[in-house]
């Protein structure tokens, strides 16, 4: 049916930077719960009354008591909510009521408050410049330059591919949290510390793609090659670097790392095996894109070079996540410089991923 068509409008919500978009499935979204609950026009359940009782069960309350919780200074007035006006439990939002995606949020903020220049460096900002102007060079035998070689790469990955990876193409352009899920046999529910990892991953990884992107503002593939003619809606912002690729190395990379937290003791053969897998699923996700004709092969190699890091002195968007405070115990989640990544990627290593002696 036609008046069907108006929901084409929400293909612009899928970010393009991969996980970040309106999947419409609140288990990949991260939000807790899934469920849609009726309840009566003419009788509320709000307005029933319990057996005994006089008050509908609308107006009971776990009483939550605003407690000044101030100390001396400008800005420094703070709040308790407490079980009692005075003492009394603490009853602030639980931290494990925080949903996947919006706990990521909690780590972005941690990471956007230590300053882009932690990671987004010169030599940073200088390795991903040179891999654009190595396309200039003409390698041997010639005479074609990096630029020529890659355009025809990408004619013949739409000519050659595009066909049989349509399906991963469609879905990964939505989602690949799921692929990432998949490939370490889980779900929301039963690694539900380690599915935050992922969307932390995801969310950085796109934050600091964007970055990127303001900076280098490249064209796309079928800007300079409208023949391409991309099977998805072209994203609404710059090529280099690839979102869905920086996304993808980011969450191996993380995952590669609470998979090696020393106090979860996983063997370092099932260590292997995962990371591997991991791996090649970044390269097929951010090749994807490639295929599809909206990346181009540089611009995924930047993404990598973003999430993973280049020669050192350049540090990666994974180094500032991952970095300790000096002397730091990476068991401990308050030795992280950013502190909500250590606290989500040391209990998804302790408490989704420890086996059982």
């Amino acid at each position: 049916m036609t008046g069907n068509t108006g929901n084409t409008g929400n293909t612009g919500n899928t970010g393009n930077t991969g996980n970040t978009g309106n999947t419409g499935n609140a288990g990949i979204n991260g939000d807790s719960g899934g469920w849609v609950l009726p309840d009566r026009g003419d009788f509320p359940f709000a307005m029933e009354i319990p057996s005994g009782g006089a008050t509908p069960v609308g107006r009971l309350l776990r009483q939550v008591f605003i407690q000044d919780a101030s100390t001396p200074g400008p800005g420094n007035k703070k709040v308790r909510f407490a079980t009692a006006a005075a003492a009394g439990l603490d009853v602030k939002f639980d931290d494990r009521s925080w949903a996947a995606r919006w706990f990521a949020w909690r780590v972005l903020k941690q990471f956007a408050q230590a300053g882009s220049g932690n990671w987004a460096n010169a030599n940073l900002d200088d390795a991903l410049t040179q891999i654009l102007l190595d396309l200039n060079l003409v390698p041997a035998p010639g005479p074609k330059t990096n630029q020529q070689i890659e355009n025809e790469t990408m004619f013949n990955m739409a000519r050659d591919e595009r066909a049989s990876a349509l399906g991963e193409i469609l879905t990964q352009d939505v989602e690949f949290i799921t692929a990432f899920m998949e490939a370490m046999a889980m779900n929301p529910a039963s690694h539900y510390r380690t599915f935050r990892v992922l969307h932390i991953a995801s969310l950085i990884g796109s934050f600091a793609a964007l970055h990127y992107k303001d900076v280098f503002d490249r064209p796309r593939p079928s800007w300079e090659m409208p023949g391409l003619s991309p099977p998805i809606p072209v994203p609404g912002h710059s090529s280099y670097p690839s979102g869905h690729a920086t996304q993808a190395y980011l969450m191996a990379r993380c995952m590669q790392l609470v998979l090696s937290i020393p106090s979860a003791n996983v063997p370092v053969a099932h260590q292997n095996t995962i990371n591997g897998v991991l791996s090649v699923l970044a390269r097929r996700v951010a090749r994807n894109r490639e295929i599809a004709g909206l990346h181009y092969p540089s611009d995924s190699e930047a993404g990598r070079i973003l999430a993973y890091g280049a020669a050192a002195p350049a540090i990666s968007v994974f180094d500032k996540l991952s970095a300790l405070v000096a002397g730091g115990d990476p068991n401990k989640p308050n030795d992280y410089v950013i502190k909500k990544f250590g606290q989500a990627v040391v209990t998804a290593a302790n408490q989704d991923w420890k086996l059982n002696p």
